[in-house]
This record gives C-alpha cells, sequence and structure tokens, in this order.
C-alpha cells in the first residue's frame, strides 16, 4: 500500500523493512523506452549540501516540499524517471512514486558545495551493489577535474574503479565531468568547447569498459559548438540542466543540443522542479516538449 508523505518518517521509524518490500516490487521498465528519449528528473542536489535555487538559499530543504513537486514531475508525461540520493528515492519508493520508472542513483555526493574539500568528489552514496541490490537501473556519478589540483588524480582512479563495478553488474552508469578550477575560493566549472571536449576525452576513457557508460554534460556557452564538442565519443548523451537564469534561452539551448544525434534525452532538476515563472507542470511539460 502506498503511504502519503505524512507517514512516511512512522513507517521508517518501525518497519524500516518496508523500503526493501517496496523496491522488490517496484513494476521496472527498459531504460530507453519506445520513444528512444530519456527524461530525467534530478534532485540529488541537497545530499552535495546544494539547497539553493535562484535567491532562496534553502528551497530544497523542505523535503514534504520537495517530494511533491518530485511527485507532479513524475506524474507528467513523457518523464520516464529520476536521480537522487538514497534518502529521496526510498521516500519515492514509500510514495509509490516509482512505478515503471527509470531510477537513477546518486554515488557520490562528498564534494559539498562552498567545502575547502569540494573538489574531493568522494563517493557517499549509492555503491554499485546497493544500486543492484534495491533494482534501481542505473547510478550517476560526478568527476571534476582540476589541473591544479592533484587530488583531481584520486577521483578520477575512485570514478574508474565506480564505472567497473557497475559494468560487471551490467548497470548503465551516467558520468558527469567537468574540467574545473577555483576562482577566488570558489570552484567553477569551465563551459567553454575546449574544456568540455577535454572533459569528454577523459571520461569516455575511464575504467576497463566503456559499454556501460553514458555521459552526463553541459552545453557549451556557445551552444553552436555542441556539435563539434560531441564528435570526441560515441557514447551517448544526455545533457544536463543546472541552474538557471533566463528559462526561454534555455529552453533554446537544450533544443539545439538536443537535435544532435549523440543526444538521447536530458537530466534536469531545479529549474524544472523550482521553475522561475510558472508552475512545476508546465515547466516539466516544456521541456518533455524539446525531445
Amino acid at each position: 500500500m502506498n503511504l502519503s508523505i505524512p507517514d512516511l518518517t512512522a513507517v521508517r521509524a518501525r518497519h524500516p523493512e518496508a523500503v526493501a518490500e517496496a523496491a522488490a516490487r517496484r513494476a521496472r521498465r527498459p531504460l530507453v523506452g519506445d520513444s528512444g528519449r530519456l527524461m530525467i528528473v534530478a534532485a540529488d542536489h541537497p545530499a552535495r549540501g546544494a539547497l539553493g535555487v535562484g535567491g532562496r538559499p534553502l528551497a530544497m530543504a523542505n523535503r514534504a516540499d520537495l517530494l511533491e513537486r518530485l511527485c507532479v514531475a513524475l506524474s507528467r508525461p513523457g518523464v520516464d524517471g529520476v536521480l537522487a540520493t538514497a534518502d529521496i528515492l526510498e521516500d519515492l519508493l514509500l510514495l509509490g512514486a516509482l512505478e515503471n520508472k527509470v531510477v537513477m542513483g546518486s554515488m557520490n555526493r562528498g564534494g559539498l558545495a562552498g567545502a575547502a574539500f569540494e573538489m574531493d568528489d568522494r563517493f557517499t552514496g549509492h555503491r554499485p551493489e546497493d544500486i543492484e541490490r534495491l533494482g534501481f537501473d542505473a547510478g550517476k556519478l560526478l568527476v571534476r577535474v582540476d589541473y591544479d589540483d592533484p587530488g583531481s588524480l584520486t577521483t578520477l582512479e575512485s570514478t574508474a574503479r565506480a564505472i567497473d563495478a557497475m559494468a560487471e553488474r551490467r548497470l548503465p552508469v551516467f558520468v558527469e565531468p567537468f574540467i574545473s578550477r577555483r576562482v577566488d575560493g570558489r570552484v567553477r566549472n569551465d563551459l567553454s568547447a575546449e574544456a568540455v571536449t577535454r572533459s569528454v576525452a577523459i571520461a569516455s576513457g575511464l575504467g576497463g569498459t566503456s559499454a556501460y557508460t553514458w555521459l552526463k554534460l553541459p552545453v557549451t556557452d556557445d551552444a553552436d559548438d555542441m556539435a563539434e564538442v560531441l564528435q570526441t565519443s560515441t557514447l551517448p548523451v544526455v545533457l544536463l540542466g543546472g541552474e538557471v537564469g533566463d528559462q526561454d534561452a534555455a529552453y533554446e539551448r537544450w533544443g539545439k543540443a538536443l537535435r544532435l544525434p549523440s543526444v538521447q534525452g536530458m537530466v534536469v532538476g531545479r529549474s524544472l522542479l523550482y521553475p522561475a515563472s510558472g508552475t512545476v507542470e508546465s515547466a516539466v511539460d516544456t521541456a518533455v516538449g524539446l525531445l
């Protein structure tokens, strides 16, 4: 029986086994459905301490509100699934919101936003064995490379081993690479065509096999550069949304990139769950329409 949001804490306290039971009975579907496209809603930001949206620094901190928004998004036609950490996915499991949806576990959230160790993207979320045990459909990991930070080598190695472990289980893993650097003490991702091209080349070569690797990529500063950037790899690509200022301009950039042959879909979070204007329904439906 599906729960309501106010029931979640009591069930977690008294019947923690309910999570595994809900996962075991969840109806599953192929990763890529009949449309041949993927539309995934992302909600793994809170585990990295990234709670802000626009001018609201704690917008994503209200869990009931976030779950309501996710349930609305997942109910819209054309939305294939969700990317989140264990706590959120387990809430959605108990709410019955993940039936026949693609469920993607977020694997490394250790590089907390704004922390001195932000570039240390350690694996603090789902392990490959967790994704397999719960019957989830894929994993996602973040790999940021700072050429001035020797610690990036550790990140690359741990990412490669995670890719290997996912491939051993025949589970797709969505790799989100960036070339990053610190500017005035803050981490900045370089979205120039050259930097994104380098990140694609590096990410594509990680692990003992790339058979189950997908890339989760930003649209470059100049969307016209994406066609050349994507010539760097034959791996399937989904676009990431990120937080956007001008929503209409973002839709235009996404739409242009979605026409490229290696782009299979989108993984978008805050800009759809907390749109600058309009409702979650209208923002999601507009994004789905781009596919």
